[in-house]
């Protein structure tokens, strides 16, 4: 079997049991192979360097592989979120915890033609709805450069306040970051005033 036969009997054994969230517009699933060539295009794109851009396809690549083996490992990561209108993937989004991360964080990434549509949000509410009740979470934060407005206002519309500057492990220790975060219950009663 070669190298690309065996990963994709590898990712068919990854979804099985995995979750699938639809959203009005979205749906949100494992990481697939397929997604590859759009997910290389949205890291190769400038505005991607708060999270790390813009990357050649080979650090694309390496980076890809992250999320599929955070699921196979630690039962989530980010989900690949993927435009029901067209089938596209358009971004990712979802749970992450890296070892030495500075709490329980949703976070998202969107590809450049999924920006602008309010697709942040929709997907983060779903994964954030997921982390409380499949994995127990108690807190969700987001770890967000203090220069990236965008992805702040993201964060103020999902109900996060900004708690002060964390930090990564080394590395990432020179990054400067905000962590932004809202407890279970903020969330649910934020959720229930909304109905």
């Amino acid at each position: 079997m070669d190298c690309a036969s065996a990963y994709a009997a590898w990712f068919d054994r990854l979804r099985e049991g995995a979750p699938v969230l639809d959203t009005p517009r979205l749906r949100l699933r494992v990481p697939e192979m397929a997604d590859f060539e759009r997910y290389a295009g949205m890291f190769a794109d400038a505005d991607t360097h708060h999270i790390g851009g813009p990357l050649l396809r080979a650090d694309a690549w390496r980076r890809f592989l992250q999320m599929p083996g955070a699921w196979f490992t630690q039962g989530f990561g980010m989900f690949s979120v993927i435009e029901k209108s067209t089938g596209r993937f358009v971004g990712q989004a979802g749970p992450w915890q890296p070892d030495g991360w500075p709490g329980t964080e949703v976070g998202y990434a969107l590809h450049p033609e999924g920006r602008g549509k309010g697709y942040a949000v929709e997907a983060c509410t779903a994964a954030i709805d997921w982390a409380f009740e499949a994995l127990g979470w108690e807190e969700v934060i987001q770890s967000i450069a203090p220069a990236n407005t965008p992805s702040q206002k993201v964060a103020e519309r999902l109900g996060a306040k900004n708690r002060g500057r964390g930090s990564f492990q080394s590395p990432h220790d020179k990054l400067e970051i905000d962590v932004w975060g809202q407890t279970r219950a903020e969330w649910l009663a934020r959720k229930a005033m909304s109905q």
